[in-house]
């Protein structure tokens, strides 16, 4: 999976949770899309954890100077 931005990545969710709540794929192609889909799972948590960490960073700094 080439490497996505956040919002690319929640697009992509969407279409498969489209996909596998239809109900009409074979199991061979809902278990890939289920792989496909906890792999974005991962990446966006990893962007949010980032812009937690952003944050909370901005936030210490502000206090500090305040």
């Amino acid at each position: 999976m080439k490497q996505l931005t956040y919002e690319q990545a929640m697009e992509r969710l969407a279409v498969i949770t489209d996909r596998l709540e239809d109900g009409s794929l074979p199991l061979a192609d809902t278990l890939k899309l289920y792989e496909e889909a906890s792999a974005l799972v991962r990446l966006c948590n990893t962007y949010l954890d980032t812009a937690e960490q952003k944050i909370v960073t901005l936030s210490d700094a502000q206090a500090q100077e305040d």
